[in-house]
């Protein structure tokens, strides 16, 4: 006899197979009916293809391709998406339909965190977007502002090798991954508001603020939201009393321009305190974690190449000569084969995985419909380690990109090679690519050329594991000894 219980668990059961069967059933209906969709696992019911992702997205994404090909379909949770490792689909998608790709996407922390998306980086295409990136481009990341800021960044790049020597004097361990990351945090901070937060009694708002990039979503939303509001309000308040007495125009940088933005009652876009510090943290979060990160994973891999680094340094020493001086950005077009060992790391270790976008219209990519309202996801880390574009695409080897030492195709980093995208394609490419091409390779430079490097530990090699994070950062800090070479002071 069938117990009130048994009855009642039954009637579940069934509710439930009942539901996967119509969820499923809806899906494959619409699937069939209104679009050519692109190939694509079994789903599950309400989660979809979540459960085939793991801590890495962008490793997942490419065992999946290797079954399903080089664009495929998922559900990730009620969102659908398109993946594609494809460089020729990633063309299609990105530039012959680039006017349907223009939004990136934010997750629900980010959008919160960001003030709403109300920023650069994740604001919708549009008025707003195109006036914040004239802004930014012409008072900040263009050709004629970074010439004008040179000596900034030339200043943090002393500090820090005159940091580094006295700690060599010291015999010190060096945690590197903090001492890059407070430089690029310094270069951004004294590019886009002059003040430097690591001098003149501001340590803690440094403190803060790189605390502040680090977490990102990894504490709650709001927390970060408070505290970083909190922070850009104090830095605004400040500077804002500072124009009250300032005579002239005076020394303006970045932080003016939003300001005068946010007073302009008669521009046609009109800017609020929020987009202000929105901006602020979009420019700060990209110019500091990715730079650094970059200058990271270069000195480790150059560490556990014990030849690439002499070769390096020889080059280095035939420009600027043997303890002559300290290497400059202009330096850099004479350094080819530095140039390409930063591109090399930009293959290997590109500062963001995977580019997002949302579509906005259906499309047609590769004979397979993309509706509108589509998440896309282009594996860049896969296509840098597809051997059907790369040759021994695991190795380390700068010379793939020496024109004449490779298949004759030098590779650059603009976005026109589309098996290399180390800074995104477009109108929605990365706009701090060209403070990149100037400090990443000088600082990685001057840490070749001023010092020698001692590992910590009994390991002869630098681990190279990966953690989770948007750019893929190393799953431990870089810790060295170093053991000074040239010392530059001396010389100056």
């Amino acid at each position: 006899m069938v117990s009130l219980y048994d009855l009642f668990l039954y009637t579940i059961i069934f509710f439930i197979y009942l539901v996967f069967m119509v969820l499923l059933g809806t899906c494959f209906k619409n699937r069939s009916k209104k679009y050519n969709l692109p190939p694509s696992p079994l789903g599950l019911p309400i989660i979809g293809h979540l459960h085939l992702l793991d801590t890495f997205p962008n490793r997942s994404f490419q065992k999946l391709s290797s079954r399903y090909g080089p664009i495929f379909y998922l559900r990730l949770g009620s969102h659908p998406c398109v993946v594609t490792s494809s460089p020729e689909l990633a063309k299609e998608l990105l530039m012959n339909n680039e006017k349907k790709f223009l939004t990136h996407p934010a997750s629900i922390a980010i959008h919160h965190v960001t003030y709403e998306s109300s920023g650069f980086a994740f604001c919708s295409y549009g008025p707003y977007w195109k006036f914040m990136k004239k802004l930014v481009m012409s008072q900040f990341l263009g050709g004629s502002a970074l010439v004008q800021l040179q000596p900034v960044r030339k200043d943090e790049i002393h500090r820090l090798v005159r940091y580094l020597v006295s700690k060599s004097k010291e015999g010190a361990e060096v945690n590197v991954t903090d001492e890059l990351m407070k430089l690029s945090t310094n270069i951004v901070t004294r590019m886009m508001v002059t003040n430097r937060y690591s001098t003149d009694g501001k340590e803690a708002q440094d403190e803060e603020l790189r605390n502040l990039i680090r977490e990102g979503v990894l504490k709650t939303a709001k927390d970060v939201r408070r505290r970083y509001n909190v922070l850009l309000e104090e830095i605004m308040v400040d500077r804002e009393e500072a124009r009250k007495t300032r005579k002239g125009d005076g020394e303006r940088d970045v932080l003016d321009m939003l300001l005068d933005a946010v007073a302009d009652e008669k521009s046609d876009v009109k800017i609020t305190r929020d987009n202000v510090k929105a901006v602020v943290l979009d420019i700060v979060t990209a110019g500091t974690d990715t730079s650094a990160g970059a200058v990271e994973w270069a000195l480790a891999e150059l560490i556990n190449h014990p030849k690439i680094f002499k070769k390096a340094r020889a080059e280095i020493d035939s420009v600027v000569g043997v303890m002559n001086r300290l290497v400059e950005e202009s330096d850099l077009p004479s350094l080819p084969y530095l140039q390409a060992i930063f591109k090399e790391i930009l293959r290997l270790h590109p500062p963001v995985p995977l580019l997002i976008r949302d579509s906005t219209h259906d499309c047609k990519v590769g004979g397979y419909d993309i509706p509108a309202n589509t998440r896309l996801f282009v594996n860049v880390w896969s296509m840098n380690r597809n051997p059907k574009y790369w040759k021994d695409p695991l190795e380390f080897k700068p010379e793939r990109f020496i024109a004449n030492e490779n298949t004759g195709e030098n590779y650059d980093v603009k976005g026109q090679h589309f098996e290399f995208l180390p800074f995104g394609t477009g109108r929605r490419g990365c706009p701090g690519m060209w403070l990149s091409l100037l400090e990443v390779p000088t600082v990685l430079a001057a840490m070749v050329q001023c010092f020698d490097w001692k590992i910590v530990g009994k390991d002869p090699m630098i681990d190279m594991s990966e953690r989770f994070g948007l750019t893929l950062p190393k799953a431990d800090p870089l810790t060295l000894i170093p053991v000074t070479r040239f010392d530059p002071c001396i010389v100056v």
